[in-house]
């Protein structure tokens, strides 16, 4: 069965293990395909690439809220009512 890598580079469990700060500098701030018998198990990526993706899902679910309550009627409040 073939297998579809999403990533220019791939590293073995094996090496993972024996260097894993090596092996996500191999990626040169890219994901890392970590592979188990020439298999993708998982994608090792860097911490800055995970908070970037973890940003741009919430600002895609911040999105989908906005785009559901557009056409809501306005309820106009006072801070001091609150």
């Amino acid at each position: 069965m073939t297998h579809q890598i999403l990533s220019e580079t791939a590293a073995s469990i094996s090496e993972l293990k024996r260097n894993p700060m090596g092996t996500v500098a191999a990626g040169d701030g890219f994901p890392v395909a970590i592979l188990n018998r020439n298999e993708p198990a998982f994608y090792c990526v860097p911490a800055s690439w995970f908070e970037s993706m973890m940003a741009q899902l919430e600002d895609l679910e911040l999105n989908a809220i906005a785009d559901a309550r557009k056409g809501q009627k306005v309820v106009k409040v006072k801070l001091d009512e609150l």
